[in-house]
């Protein structure tokens, strides 16, 4: 192909490049509910709803070992993927893993990722049932497809006008604790062997290195007889997240920055790098929270829900998508969360 005619991956991003490539392939099977586009894919077996998501990850791009315990590594990567089942109001069953290793690891070491991977499994009721092994070249690669049911699943193209936008815990830590990791890396590779006390970073040390999924929120709003009209998880940051349901959905929003929840630490620490709080809880994304939309008439069996913060509300298209600042500007909402093919 001659370089003029040629499409930079970088400015497609991640899910341009994915709508690129799967839009012209249909549904063509009964079964077949739901494909490329949310959490998770819906497959229609009898009278149950099958959820099926996957997720790839490989070392460089989504995690480093210079400080990412395998351990830790396997519970993530397993918890990423149950994360998306939840999202789609369903619940995780079993996983299928697969992983392209090097000849650098030990077993021992591949021992260490799976045992993280099992107490993933033992945490949320999820089976192991298969997968597939790889000789690798550029280093570790894993691949985890999980899948669950759902009675009544929840996509991100039902909000509607006047529903109520909300949020489950607090969001930017776990971008915090990346930070943190990051700068002892550069520390560390300029010579500066230095041990360093965390006390009182470990919650966003963990929140980046073992987040969990809101399996709880998801019982809470089925105890409560709550359906959300929409529903995505936080992986790339709020706003991304938030754009995803409005553009699916055709809808505007308005969301405001005093009501977005953020940890004490979150804020401490982005005070110390003299960074913006803000930015980090809109754009730093792997809180794996629950965003999701209720009607106007839940507000108060929401409010009744700890952990869960209204923040705003959905709008007509027209009205655009935008943050209401703590001094009453309007700030165009914008998808500017981690792309791993930008250049």
């Amino acid at each position: 192909m001659e370089q003029g005619n040629v499409t930079k991956i970088s400015s497609l991003g991640e899910f341009g490049l994915i709508k690129r490539l799967t839009e012209s392939f249909p549904l063509n099977n009964d079964s077949s509910v739901k494909g490329v586009g949310d959490d998770a894919a819906v497959l229609k077996y009898g009278n149950k709803n099958l959820l099926v998501t996957t997720d790839l990850l490989l070392e460089g791009i989504h995690f480093d070992l210079t400080y990412v315990p395998l351990r830790h590594l396997g519970y993530k990567s397993a918890v990423v993927n149950f994360s998306d089942i939840y999202a789609m109001n369903g619940t995780p069953r079993q996983i299928v893993v697969s992983i392209g290793v090097s000849a650098r690891f030990s077993v021992e070491s591949l021992e260490e990722l799976y045992s993280g991977i099992r107490l993933a499994c033992e945490v949320y009721g999820v089976d192991m049932v298969g997968g597939d092994t790889s000789a690798s070249l550029t280093g570790l690669t894993i691949s985890i497809t999980c899948i669950g049911e759902a009675a009544t699943p929840v996509y991100r193209n039902g909000a509607k006008e006047n529903d109520l936008i909300c949020v489950s815990g607090d969001l930017g830590a776990a971008y915090m604790g990346l930070q943190l990791l990051e700068r002892e890396k550069k520390l560390f590779s300029e010579g500066d062997n230095t041990e360093r006390e965390f006390n009182g970073k470990e919650y966003l040390l963990e929140r980046q290195l073992k987040p969990e999924a809101r399996k709880d929120i998801v019982a809470i709003l089925a105890e409560k007889g709550i359906v959300p009209t929409s529903m995505i998880d936080v992986s790339d940051g709020l706003s991304s997240e938030l754009l995803h349901i409005c553009n699916q959905s055709e809808k505007g929003c308005r969301i405001y920055e005093e009501k977005i929840p953020i940890d004490y630490q979150t804020a401490l620490q982005a005070e110390q790098f003299n960074m913006s709080l803000i930015t980090a809880a809109l754009n730093g994304g792997e809180d794996y929270e629950l965003l999701f939309t209720v009607p106007l008439g839940k507000h108060d069996l929401i409010e009744s829900i700890p952990g869960v913060r209204i923040i705003g509300h959905i709008t007509d298209e027209s009205l655009g998508r935008a943050m209401i600042t703590r001094d009453g500007a309007e700030i165009e909402l914008k998808a500017q969360g981690w792309n791993s093919l930008k250049d």
